[in-house]
Order: C-alpha cells, then structure tokens, then sequence
C-alpha cells in the first residue's frame, strides 16, 4: 500500500467536492490501486490546517458547508496561515491547486503555491486554468527541471477528457480543427434566454441555480473559454498561444428575440471556442457565440452539457460530450489526475 501526502489550496466549489470524492473512493482506492491518500494539510482563504496524520476529511467538509474556515479545525486549525506560507512549510508528496482563477490579481495565490511546490519536488494538480493561462510554458519547464509532473487535465472543459484526448489519445496527428463548448455557464444561459426569459431574469436564474458567480463577467463576456482554449492550444496542438491570441466575444449583445427565433428554426446558440490550422502550422482561435444548425454534433447539447470535436489526418473526427449537472465531474479531474500521475 503506497500512501500519498497531499497538500490542498482552495477548499470551495471544487476544493470541497474532491474531499467528498476521496471519502467515497477511498476503498476502492485500496483495493484497485493499492494507494492510501492522506490530506496532510489545508487552506482556504482564512487560514489553513495542518496534520501530518491526516486530517479528518469529514470535519473539514462539514465546516465548509457550515460557511467556517479550515482554520477553525480543532486542534489543527491555524487561522490567519496563508495559502503560500502553508505549501512552504507542509512535507507533502504532491499540491491540490484549487483555488480561484484570480488572473485580475496575476492569478495569485495560486500560481506562488504551484511555483513553490514544484521547486520542493512535489508533484502539481490542478483545475485553476489562472496559473496555466499566464506561465504555461515557465511552470513545464520548472516541473521538468525538478523531476515532477504537473497535471491540470480540469482546467478546460470540467469532467471531459479535452485534453486527455488531445495530448495522448490522438498522438501522432496533425490536428487541423477543434471545436468545442467549453464554457457551461454560457450554454445555461441562452437556453433560459431562448425560452423567452429577459437578461436579468436568466442571469438571476441562473445565479440560483448556483451556476454563475456573483460577477457574471469572466464568463458571458468570453474570457473563461478564452483562457480555456489558450491552455488547450498550448497542451494539445503544440501551439504557444497566449490569451491575447484569442479573438474573443461574448453572449451579451445577443438579444432574447433573436435566441427565441433561432430555436424555432431548429438553430441553437452556443459560446463555440475554435481552432482552425493555417497553412504556416500556427492556428487561428476565437470565441464567438453561434447559432448551430439542426445537424451539427452541439446542436443538442443540453443545458449542462460541454462537448468538443477534432478533426485529425490520421484518426479521423472524434466527438466527446459530458452531462455535469454538478461540479462533482469537474472536482473529481483532480482524482483522474492523481491516479495518472501514482498508477503509470
């Protein structure tokens, strides 16, 4: 039996959930996998807990539900501990990097942990797309130079397999397109908007439903597919994109009228992140919304669906699509993660 010491920053939506995901799997982990995972230590963002036994991972979910801190753990809560402070002190075998994407604050605390677990020959887990999005190509390179892997397969399109497909299933081709819908938040939204609802009634719907932040910016406006298909780019097509790269635009001059009409034809609008291969062996990406006609794979996505398709010279079109009607699909990337990096 191999026991992994895990480290975990961020402890929300999907920080949580991947405690929850460890509790249920943690036979199956044993008895398959022959790995025991311990969370040696914890932050949120005020303050951490650190346990070198483990800490009780349904005491630190209870207090997340109860809207407290890991820092208020008894006997091992350490209030006011920051995120960065606790990966420089904390002996672990790999990082859990779950916190907020945060590119407004040069995705800090997030990209310090990673650069600092890397150096200490952890190993690197993540979904938060910030640190990937602004030093993709310097954090391969420490990972590298340190003997360590870093794995970030939840940071594209939640619990889909994007870049498990592109980066190792479709080796050895040329990919000459990608298609994909890689925002979900978006995808909710027009439909709600094209069941005849106003913007503010759809965006407060959709709120409720707990599936836009308090800020709907990053998402509507484009910038979280954007910064999805930079890292796409990046680990599945070899193309050194940035996210200024991006030809980007957003879902909010579409009006309720044209969504509605649109369905009656049998079109569907989705926020559509593209890849096209030019000549030269660069590609053009963009996100735009657009209306998919009857016959095209995405056009019955369902409200909480994802989906993307490549296009390749050697192994054909492939289509993959997720139903995520939780963030439990996404949270559990970090799981797929771990056994890739501790069973290979």
């Amino acid at each position: 039996m191999k026991t992994i010491r895990g480290v975990l920053i961020g402890v929300g939506n999907l920080g949580r959930r991947l405690c929850e995901v460890l509790q249920d799997k943690e036979e199956l982990l044993r008895t398959r996998y022959d790995l025991e995972f311990k969370l040696v230590g914890a932050a949120d963002s005020r303050g951490a807990a650190v346990a070198p036994e483990g800490l009780d991972l349904a005491e630190l979910v209870r207090l997340k539900l109860d809207g407290r801190s890991v820092g208020e753990m008894a006997h091992v809560g350490r209030p006011g501990l920051s995120a960065p402070e606790l990966v420089r002190q904390v002996t672990a075998d790999v990082l859990l990097e779950a916190s907020p994407v945060n590119l407004a604050q040069r995705a800090e605390p997030g990209i310090s942990c990673i650069r600092t677990a890397l150096r200490k020959r952890m190993h690197v887990v993540t979904p938060n797309k910030g640190p990937l999005v602004l030093a993709y190509r310097e954090l391969h390179d420490l990972a590298r130079e340190n003997g360590v892997q870093l794995r970030f397969d939840g940071t594209v399109a939640g619990g889909l397999p994007v870049l498990y497909l592109g980066m190792r299933d479709l080796r050895g081709a040329t990919i000459y397109s990608v298609e994909a819908v890689l925002n979900l938040v978006t995808g909710y939204v027009l439909e709600l908007l094209a069941d005849g609802l106003p913007w503010e009634e759809a965006l407060a719907t959709a709120r409720e439903e707990g599936v836009l932040e308090a800020d709907p910016a990053w998402d509507v406006e484009g910038w979280d597919a954007a910064a999805k298909l930079t890292i796409l780019a990046n680990a599945a097509l070899h193309y050194p994109a940035t996210l200024d790269d991006v030809h980007r635009s957003g879902i909010t001059e579409l009006e309720t009228e044209e969504l509605v009409a649109a369905r009656k034809r049998g079109y569907h609008y989705r926020l559509l992140a593209r890849a096209e291969r030019r000549g030269d062996g660069s590609y053009s990406l963009s996100v735009a919304p657009v209306p998919l006609p009857p016959e095209h794979p995405f056009n019955r996505l369902g409200r909480k669906q994802l989906g993307a398709t490549f296009v390749t010279d050697i192994y054909g079109t492939l289509t993959e699509l997720i139903d995520e009607p939780t963030p439990v699909p996404s949270a559990a990337t970090m799981l797929r993660d771990l056994l890739d990096i501790y069973t290979n």
